[in-house]
């Protein structure tokens, strides 16, 4: 079992009187507040990338993509791993990619590939994942500080 409490995707149904019945499939870190935010990055990336210089597409495009997908799965993946300890070095690098996203945006609005609102919309859903993410990272430490202390 991961730090999540368990591997498998838990399955919701809603029903309306019979009628109709909707199941879905969710997977323990989309509960994850810091993740959601991260796969909102992501998908915002990959949105306002395309409308960027062609010859980008090798550079900055795929660096800034790989940087936001790096934030989302970092945690992933992290959320399966066994104790505090291995949690918190995955979201470390997941804050890590949110930083270096960071100064590929500020790269882009000085080369001007792109509208300063697109820009100014990216840097605040980077700063609120970045935010979310610090904020798990702190409460698994201390999470983790506090098993320490526990006498065995």
């Amino acid at each position: 079992m991961g730090a999540m409490g368990g591997l498998g995707p838990r399955s919701y149904g809603t029903c309306f009187r019979g009628l109709a019945c909707t199941v879905v499939t969710m997977m323990p870190y989309e509960r994850i507040r810091a993740w959601q935010k991260c796969h909102e990055l992501v998908l915002l990336v990959y949105q306002i990338t395309r409308g960027w210089p062609k010859e980008e597409t090798y550079g900055l495009v795929a660096q800034s993509r790989r940087a936001a997908y790096s934030a989302a799965a970092n945690i992933v993946e992290g959320s399966t791993k066994q104790g505090a300890r291995e949690f918190r070095r995955f979201l470390d690098v997941s804050v890590g990619s949110l930083y270096e996203l960071s100064y590929i945006l500020r790269l882009a609005r000085d080369l001007g590939l792109s509208s300063q609102e697109k820009l100014e919309q990216l840097e605040a859903t980077r700063e609120s994942a970045g935010k979310l993410t610090w904020r798990l990272y702190e409460s698994i430490k201390k999470k983790g500080l506090l098993a320490q202390a526990r006498p065995h």
